[in-house]
């Protein structure tokens, strides 16, 4: 089941994460060890989630290492250390969807990619070196596996932040395009 896209108005949301660069094919693995680690380090530092854990495309290339972010939202901003950085997923509009089945993400990205694209909608994004940079892309574990241990029935909420400036708007010009920082602004 993939549902209807929308819009969401969101307000900045601090998190900590493992940043690293994967091949698409690892990220079956490479998701889970690093969300144990980031659980982990919350959990030594007495830091409780402030929501679903997500993993942040940064820079997305399906042909090579993709720079990501696996994370967890916190209440409030803290700093990470070495290992684990300290971030902010920028506020603003965003589209959403929720898939159901982890084997339909790649699917579910594209029919919000594609349902933007028809409503004329221009994303928070630019070309990166080693490929499409975004300033906010995730995908959010809305399912605790330890719950339903069945991924065909897993939910995941993909959101897209839009720019801050879109056609049509009143004042809109060009989208505006950025160097990547690592809190989205």
């Amino acid at each position: 089941m993939i549902t209807t896209p929308q819009i969401d108005e969101r307000t900045a949301q601090p998190y900590l994460a493992i940043r690293t660069q994967v091949l698409m094919h690892a990220l079956p693995t490479v998701i889970p060890q690093l969300l144990g680690e980031v659980f982990g380090w919350l959990g030594q530092q007495g830091i409780a989630p402030a929501g679903a854990p997500f993993i942040r495309y940064l820079v997305i290339n399906m042909e090579a290492r993709m720079d990501i972010e696996v994370g967890v939202p916190v209440a409030t901003a803290v700093p990470g250390d070495d290992r684990v950085c300290a971030g902010v997923l920028p506020a603003g509009r965003y589209a959403t969807l929720i898939y159901t089945d982890v084997q339909r993400g790649i699917p579910a990205n594209a029919a919000l990619l594609e349902w933007g694209a028809a409503q004329g909608l221009v994303w928070d994004t630019w070309a990166a070196e080693n490929g499409d940079g975004f300033g906010a892309r995730l995908e959010s574990f809305l399912t605790e596996p330890d719950e339903e241990p069945n991924p065909a029935k897993w939910e995941t909420k993909v959101a897209i932040r839009l720019a801050d400036e879109q056609p049509g708007e009143r004042g809109a010009t060009m989208p505006r395009t950025r160097e990547h920082t690592r809190d989205g602004g």
